[in-house]
């Protein structure tokens, strides 16, 4: 191994990662490489990283499981933005003696994101805007008012009580439900406590999702719970693609069993160019924006410097998982 060590920034999709920080402090030590594209072959990508010591991944963007780091000789450090991702077999990389940290992260991005596609879908912005644009038809669809309507929130976290907060302030009656949920959380964000998901579902206006992955989330909402929500609902997904079976919702879209719904998660990433979320109408789709922010990218890029210069220093910090 050379003395200066190589480092692979991959997915950096808007060539953002040298501006977003400053990667002097490790540039005497190591080289650094951004690539723009995405590689989902796993031999493809086996095959660009096989000559880096370090990989600065952006969140979940690229999985890393065993059968990509076994082929990672080189592979020293993995940095992953943020400080949990499911995409990486943390087993696998310390048997091959791999040390994997994380960044910082802001929620307010997501919680401001969830905002702009339940907003957008509300008042039609995208068919609006594109028909004015094209010489369409002035005015062509009627606005859902929120101030009055109840929003319901799956999960109530530190993303789902912000999201809260700015439905109160419209003037929404807001409730919320997950498995393990106290009314006392509740209480302390101003909304209700739903007597169940299917109660929840069933008695909303909107629905947003802002649970964590896990066993019990992965599919939780399919075409059952889909069929209880009312034909003028809206559903919202700025968390994660598995907990709501996708092709059961562009089907309820499709079929008017819901009113739309606004995306920003998807089963495969990045969507392929054929993918039914395209083109599907009632769909306000984004290509998973929810983070994607100037101030976000500054803390990942700039923690991801710190986090190499600590490991070179033998010190790591924000080691995951």
């Amino acid at each position: 191994m050379t003395d200066t060590l190589r480092c692979a920034v991959i997915d950096d999709y808007q060539s953002a990662a040298a501006s977003a920080a400053d990667w002097s402090p490790v540039a005497d030590r190591v080289e650094v490489v951004a690539y723009t594209d995405h590689l989902a072959d796993e031999d493809a990508l086996a095959a660009r990283l096989a000559d880096f010591d370090i990989v600065v991944t952006l969140r979940e963007r690229v999985p890393f499981p065993a059968t990509l780091l076994e082929r990672l000789p080189r592979l020293t450090l993995l940095v992953a933005s943020g400080m949990r991702n499911s995409v990486i077999d943390y087993e696998a990389a310390a048997r091959a003696g791999i040390t994997v940290c994380g960044t910082g992260s802001a929620s307010t991005p997501p919680v401001e994101h969830t905002w702009a596609l339940l907003l957008g879908l509300a008042r039609g912005l995208v068919p609006e805007s594109t028909g004015l644009r094209a010489g369409g038809p002035w005015q062509q669809t009627l606005g859902a008012d929120l101030h009055g309507r109840r929003l319901g929130l799956l999960g109530l976290g530190k993303i789902g009580s912000r999201v809260a907060r700015i439905g109160l302030a419209f003037g929404m009656e807001v409730a919320a439900w997950s498995r393990n949920l106290t009314g006392e959380r509740c209480e302390e964000v101003g909304a209700t406590l739903a007597a169940s998901k299917e109660e929840l579902l069933a008695g909303s206006d909107f629905v947003s999702v802002h649970l964590a992955l896990g066993e019990r989330t992965r599919g939780l909402i399919g075409a059952p719970e889909l069929a209880l929500m009312r034909p003028t609902a809206y559903l919202v997904n700025t968390s994660r693609a598995a907990i709501v079976d996708q092709d059961a919702l562009l089907d309820a879209v499709r079929t008017g069993r819901i009113a739309g719904a606004g995306l920003d998660v998807f089963d495969i990433e990045p969507l392929p160019a054929d993918h039914p979320v395209r083109t599907t109408p009632g769909v306000l789709a984004t290509p998973h924006l929810g983070y994607v922010t100037r101030d976000n990218y500054a803390t990942y890029y700039g923690d991801a410097v710190e986090d190499i210069r600590a490991f070179l220093d033998g010190a790591p910090v924000r080691v995951l998982p």
